[in-house]
């Protein structure tokens, strides 16, 4: 386990990127009700017959306590994983994930069923702001979000009760903890302790998928789900994405990311494997303490907490003219030309805003990117670019757009207040709170697994 990492937690925030860019349970009580047949691939695309099932989704997955999983809210939610983490929509990958998305709505079952003993709730309100927040981070409003997801085959309410679950468990463990000790002056000392004698040693930045293995038996099962998210990785998944929907760590809400750390930060399995691994390399599954860690070394820099360039945040404003999903020839010369006269037309950026909003409101968008956070194909176009100078035209999946950079910051670096270092010892008490609670409530679940 993590001694003392720096990230930010959102707690009431569900972040769930859709693959849209241009260019675990542990040991509950389980009966198993005969062979698992084939989950229902991915939905059709327009004109495709359906696929074959061998069953009707209305057929029951699972049973959880008193409530039901069906086979729709499964398939459902594994076409939503597979969208969002960018695995390939075919019946081969829905089948190597229902197994793990099960596991995932079994806890968000435990998770609601909590929530409700304990009168806890989400509010319209917070529901509509968080899937807001996820529209926002795929440059969608909420009801294009809507749309996609029921172009995928995807219902409305997968997401929907993705995003209550994990508001009313956010809520749930903060009214605990506010009930348990708080973080003590010896805690903040050695913390502050160890971060002085770490400042001289390099460090990683680091992100993590943790799969907890809340009983012995589970091991070999945990290891082999562990090894199928690495198969869907190499395969195309986004690191971050798979993290948000599969990790049981607090980092799951940011995309797994631990932040700059130092290896003595970690326990002695992750550390040695983190020292020898090189920048965009993922580990093999690693067993540490309370289950397996899938990592992935995003960056190093040198002693002191020098920011490296990649952490350079750019403001950034695009604009881009929408193309249909398989356009004419036409259709793109219109576009392109949409983009060139942009570029002879924006002086600055809020020409760019006011191009965006008039002329292409519904995928232009702005605001803040690290430029690791960039598609490497896209990072030394853009860093090259003068502050308040727009791009050539940029052909996208999705469209023609034009990318103006209104600033470069490089970040100072970062040196923790004591009051920085209290918040992150509470979140890290919040999280294992939070794996505590829910492996208690696997244990003493009844789960009857019926695919």
């Amino acid at each position: 386990m993590v001694k003392t990492r720096w990230f930010p937690i959102l707690w009431l925030a569900v972040l769930w990127p859709l693959a849209l860019a241009a260019a675990p349970l542990g040991s509950p009580r389980v009966l198993q009700s005969g062979p698992a047949p084939a989950l229902p691939g991915p939905h059709p695309q327009p004109g495709q017959q359906p696929p074959q099932s061998s069953y009707p989704e209305m057929r029951i997955a699972a049973v959880v306590n008193d409530d039901v999983i069906s086979v729709a809210d499964l398939a459902s939610r594994v076409r939503m994983v597979m969208l969002s983490t960018a695995v390939p929509q075919t019946a081969e990958g829905a089948r190597r994930l229902s197994a793990q998305v099960l596991r995932t709505l079994v806890d968000e079952k435990l998770e609601m069923q909590e929530a409700r003993r304990k009168n806890i709730t989400a509010s319209k309100a917070e529901i509509d702001k968080a899937i807001a927040q996820i529209a926002q981070q795929n440059n969608l409003k909420p009801e294009q979000l809507f749309q996609v997801l029921k172009n995928n085959g995807i219902e409305k309410s997968a997401l929907v009760n993705q995003v209550t679950a994990s508001i009313v468990w956010a809520k749930l463990i903060r009214q605990m903890a506010a009930d348990s000790d708080p973080v003590s002056d010896d805690e903040i000392d050695d913390a502050l302790k160890r971060l002085k004698q770490d400042e001289k040693t390099p460090e990683a930045r680091v992100a993590e998928i943790f799969l907890p293995v809340d009983n012995p038996d589970r091991d070999a099962d945990v290891r082999a789900e562990a090894e199928r998210l690495i198969a869907e990785m190499k395969q195309g998944a986004r690191f971050s994405n798979v993290a948000r929907q599969f990790s049981q760590s607090a980092t799951a809400a940011v995309g797994g990311d631990m932040g700059w750390i130092h290896p003595d930060e970690l326990s002695p399995p992750l550390a040695k494997a983190v020292t020898g691994m090189q920048p965009g390399e993922l580990s093999p599954p690693i067993r540490a303490a309370g289950g397996y860690y899938l990592l992935l070394v995003l960056d190093r820099r040198g002693a002191g907490g020098v920011p490296s360039p990649d952490e350079t945040v750019l403001h950034l404003v695009q604009v881009v003219f929408p193309l249909p999903t398989q356009p004419t020839e036409a259709q793109r010369r219109a576009a392109i030309a949409q983009a060139e006269n942009v570029r002879g037309t924006a002086k600055n950026c809020e020409d760019m805003v006011r191009i965006g909003k008039t002329e292409a409101p519904q995928l232009s968008s702005q605001g803040d990117l690290r430029l690791d956070q960039i598609a490497p194909g896209m990072r030394s176009m853009i860093m090259g670019l003068s502050i308040g100078q727009a791009s050539q035209p940029i052909l996208q999946k999705n469209g023609v757009g034009v990318i103006m950079v209104c600033s470069k910051n490089q970040p100072k670096a970062f040196v923790p207040t004591r009051a920085d270092v209290a918040e992150t010892l509470m979140r890290e008490h919040l999280d294992l709170l939070s794996q505590r609670y829910l492996r208690e409530l696997r244990r003493e679940a009844f789960v009857d697994v019926r695919v």
